[in-house]
């Protein structure tokens, strides 16, 4: 097709119809038009725009108006002029509609991609609170952060990730707030990707964890946007990914995974005791079956005699040892956690139900366990359910597995190493320079009462996400350390 741009202003813009038509080739949804004798050429891909947004904005009045008209016309902001052939190829991508014409080159945004609604998050559940989540979409992502954070200090930078997807990153902080050295960090480390694709923010997460060795989470992740916008006003930097539902935060400590909106959404004095009961069933989770094997196989003077009696003849038809034992019981526990994870929510409801307590009861009365030890399981795998983020509850339920080896091996000694190597472990973490547990190594008191006890609203300090004063004071004593 001989156009009349081409020859008159080729030299303005290196994009042009031929290269455009070429790059995409025979593509099924590629759509092409002309108007006012091929003077106007309109190129677009089908499944990214929005039919009437097409019709009523571009259409329409390309066939009522005379061409000569138009000038005005381009002149509006809906018309963006461009001039090299990538920036062309991306906006219609991005759901742009190309016009060619009078030499020019210009992306018209109407885009209209399919999305799923704002529902309630299934992962994250609450009692009290917003039910809203976010979804796959990066500008309804956006537009349920900017209802919370009404304020021009919510600064965004706008970043592409894979060489051939060009997923959309955007980071967002609050200015005066956040700490820019670790916002340039951040920025630096995500532009030094270099991968095909991003389909998700957990792969983000790969890309970007300091530490991919260690069983523990290093950036906190959400479906929630008021838990977002918490951390935001918090002095956290989080990224949104085109695509996925889960926002990423950092620098995010151990205690941030022990967190749960309801916290603050019922009475302080509720939220303290159920953040201690939280810490507890770290503890249960982690310590009680290993603590089982233990004394079954190294310490029967530590069982009082009454319990002994009735742990001897719940044991006498076992023919494995503890450790065994209970390895065998944690392995079924898992296979029915992630059948039930796997499986229609109907179903897997059932699967974990009815499963549990079929093979639970046929274990005892087959010999391959004991009755008791089926109760330490089962309240260890409940602990585990208490923790409010699911990638932190799937990294205790694997450290899980060491404590039991070790206190098979080594008996109650082997559990107090096992946790001094895990408290090591995270007292050496580090996420974009921040220690992994502060406020408690290194030891900031003040700020350690304000992660561990909710005090009540009326008692909270004034304007405190919004001093700056305090947040640099942090830095200091951080740079100190």
């Amino acid at each position: 097709m001989q156009l009349y741009f081409l020859g008159r202003k080729k030299q303005m813009t290196e994009a042009n119809y031929e290269k455009t038509i070429a790059e995409f080739g025979d593509s099924f949804d590629l759509i092409h038009r002309s108007f006012h004798a091929d003077r106007i050429v309109l190129i677009y891909l089908d499944s990214l725009v929005d039919s009437k947004s097409l019709e009523w904005e571009i259409l329409s009045p390309l066939r009522e108006m005379a061409f000569d008209n138009f000038e005005k016309t381009f002149q509006q902001s809906l018309y963006k002029r461009v001039y090299e052939q990538e920036e062309v190829i991306n906006g219609m991508l991005d759901g742009n509609v190309t016009m060619f014409a009078g030499g020019y080159t210009y992306l018209i945004n109407v885009s209209g991609f399919e999305e799923r609604a704002i529902s309630q998050s299934e992962t994250e559940t609450v009692i009290n609170g917003p039910h809203d989540s976010f979804n796959e979409t990066l500008k309804t992502n956006i537009s349920l952060i900017r209802r919370r954070i009404r304020s021009p200090r919510l600064k965004m930078i706008k970043l592409s990730v894979g060489e051939i997807s060009k997923t959309k990153v955007l980071i967002l902080y609050i200015e005066g707030i956040a700490n820019m050295d670790i916002v340039n960090r951040l920025k630096e480390r995500i532009e030094a990707i270099k991968v095909d694709s991003i389909k998700d923010s957990n792969i983000l997460i790969q890309k970007l964890d300091e530490h991919q060795n260690s069983p523990f989470p290093q950036f906190y992740t959400t479906e929630r946007p008021d838990i977002a916008v918490t951390k935001l006003y918090d002095g956290k930097i989080i990224g949104l990914i085109e695509g996925s539902p889960n926002i990423i935060c950092t620098p995010s400590t151990f205690f941030d995974f022990f967190e749960s909106p309801d916290d603050s959404y019922q009475r302080w004095t509720m939220g303290v005791a159920i953040k201690f009961l939280r810490y507890l069933a770290l503890f249960i989770t982690l310590v009680l079956t290993a603590f089982y094997v233990s004394l079954c196989t190294y310490h029967y003077e530590m069982i009082p005699q009454s319990l002994l009696q009735s742990l001897m003849q719940s044991r006498s038809r076992v023919p494995f040892p503890p450790f065994v034992e209970a390895l065998f019981l944690e392995i079924v526990i898992e296979l029915l956690r992630e059948a039930g994870a796997r499986l229609p929510t109907k179903i897997g409801q059932t699967i974990g139900i009815v499963g549990g307590i079929v093979i639970g009861q046929a274990a005892v009365e087959a010999g391959i366990t004991s009755n008791i030890l089926i109760i330490v399981v089962a309240t260890s795998a409940i602990a585990s359910f208490i923790v409010p983020s699911y990638g932190m509850s799937s990294s205790i339920r694997l450290v899980r597995f060491f404590f039991i080896l070790m206190a098979g091996f080594l008996g109650n000694i082997g559990i107090f190493f096992a946790l001094g190597m895990v408290t090591i472990h995270l007292v050496k973490l580090k996420n974009f320079s921040s220690p992994y547990i502060e406020p408690v190594s290194p030891t900031f008191f003040k700020e350690w009462m304000k992660n561990m006890v909710i005090r009540p609203f009326n008692k909270l300090d004034k304007g405190k996400h919004t001093n700056a004063l305090i947040q640099n004071d942090v830095k200091n004593k951080r740079k100190q350390w």
